[in-house]
């Protein structure tokens, strides 16, 4: 079994948070893991909002035995949870599982340039909330016979697919950010963009979408 030596304690503990937060929006979430050296990057596709996450996971070596110095492999996200173990701060990689469709689409690996038009961290937070609040405001005035999953998801597609600030960006992928812990006070965020991908990156993780109308232009299939 391949064991995935982590940086330190805290390494392991940011992971094992990052696959909780997954597993709450999808009891049954894969992961894809790609490693090389030592960096680990855990994409996961949370349903609710329609993008990937991605957070990167320092390793302390590539594996234990000399096995190959790169990775590639789908896996349950439960169990890679059930094999964090921070105290040694060690993971076991679980056996690979068939992978979800967007498993097999990732954003590309270089290519990416910055994207001018953000919001600065705080309105960018400040907007999020307010499309929450948006929500919730709408769908509780909703007479009981109207609040049908139906109307529902037409009220969030309209309001999380507006977009932020003076970006492409759509709200939803900021929102992802902040339910993922991702976008949080005082750090620093940025938008970047590599063909028909933009990416929302912070020092915790990154939210991927690919803009509206250009199709799998530029999608890395691996």
């Amino acid at each position: 079994m391949t064991v995935l030596h982590l940086a330190d304690e805290g390494e392991a503990a940011d992971l094992a948070a990052f696959l909780s937060r997954l597993l709450h929006y999808d009891r049954s979430a894969a992961v894809r893991l790609q490693a090389a050296g030592t960096a680990l990057a855990v994409f996961g596709r949370p349903p609710s909002f329609e993008v990937l996450a991605i957070r990167a996971v320092r390793l302390a070596k590539p594996y234990e035995d000399g096995l190959a110095v790169t990775l590639d492999v789908t896996v349950s996200a439960g169990e890679l949870l059930e094999s964090v173990d921070e105290s040694a701060a060690t993971a076991a990689v679980p056996g690979a599982v068939t992978g979800p469709p967007w498993a097999g689409v990732l954003p590309p690996r270089s290519g990416w340039r910055a994207e001018p038009g953000l919001p600065r961290p705080d309105a960018l937070r400040a907007e999020v909330g307010a499309a929450v609040a948006e929500f919730r405001g709408r769908t509780a005035e909703l007479a009981p016979e109207l609040r049908t999953r139906a109307e529902l998801d037409r009220i969030g597609r309209e309001i999380w697919s507006r977009t932020v600030g003076q970006t492409p960006l759509p709200v939803r992928a900021a929102h992802a950010a902040q339910s993922l812990r991702f976008l949080r006070p005082g750090e620093p965020v940025a938008l970047l963009s590599s063909g028909p991908w933009l990416r929302l990156r912070t020092p915790y993780g990154s939210i991927a979408v690919r803009r509206a109308g250009l199709g799998a232009l530029g999608v890395s299939v691996r």
